[in-house]
């Protein structure tokens, strides 16, 4: 580069201050913009480009659909006996389980009169099935033994005043029942009776009179 041309091309021509304003035309402004390309404002064109392709970038992704989350699967929650009412307040179903060996997990309370029940079954089957009825009649153990226990019953000892175990034979749709009663200590009469499904055998439903037992003196008929 000769000596003339350094001193007509000043370093950072364009930004020095002077006290008459110079005139740039388009051909200067083309000259000048190769001159410095040369020198390296290219470079930080590329820069600058790709600081912008990055914004355009990060506000297409700003603006994506959000992503469908599948709901959660509906969770089974066991409701307990109880809160059908009624008679049903007296049962539970975990302790039937225990006894019987048999998951129940729906119960139904009914009231008539002066006489409350609840039947408990498996959530889609009809048999078995479990039925508690409690009746409020205030009878002496006299009364119970000549009008209540049925012929052929056997007596129980160690439940409330005085009870009873028995087998009914099977009949259309069902197989044999086993049921148990009692004079409750307050005068009320209770029952306990499991309806075998179609086919089972009478035996079986003697062997389940005993666990009907054991589940009665647990049915507490004074909380009713």
């Amino acid at each position: 580069m000769s000596a003339g041309r350094a001193a007509a091309d000043p370093p950072n021509e364009g930004f020095r201050r002077t006290g008459t304003p110079r005139t740039v035309s388009d051909g200067d402004l083309a000259g000048t913009f190769r001159r410095r390309s040369a020198r390296g404002w290219s470079v930080r064109g590329r820069i600058v480009v790709a600081g912008l392709a990055g914004l355009l970038l990060s506000g297409c992704a700003a603006k994506a659909e959000p992503v469908a989350v599948p709901p959660p699967a509906p969770i089974a929650v066991d409701v307990a006996a109880a809160s059908s009412g009624g008679a049903c307040r007296l049962l539970d179903f975990a302790l039937i389980e225990q006894l019987l060996k048999v998951r129940f997990d729906v119960a139904a309370a009914s009231e008539r009169s002066d006489t409350y029940a609840c039947v408990v079954r498996a959530e889609g089957a009809t048999l078995p099935e479990l039925t508690l009825s409690v009746t409020d009649a205030k009878i002496d153990k006299t009364t119970f033994g000549a009008d209540v226990v049925p012929d052929k019953a056997t007596k129980v000892t160690g439940l409330g005043q005085q009870a009873y175990r028995r087998t009914i034979a099977a009949a259309s749709g069902r197989g044999p029942v086993a049921e148990v009663g009692w004079l409750a200590s307050e005068g009320r009469l209770a029952t306990l009776s499991w309806t075998t499904a179609r086919g089972a055998q009478r035996s079986a439903a003697e062997k389940l009179t005993g666990d009907l037992i054991a589940l009665a003196k647990k049915v507490d008929t004074k909380a009713l």
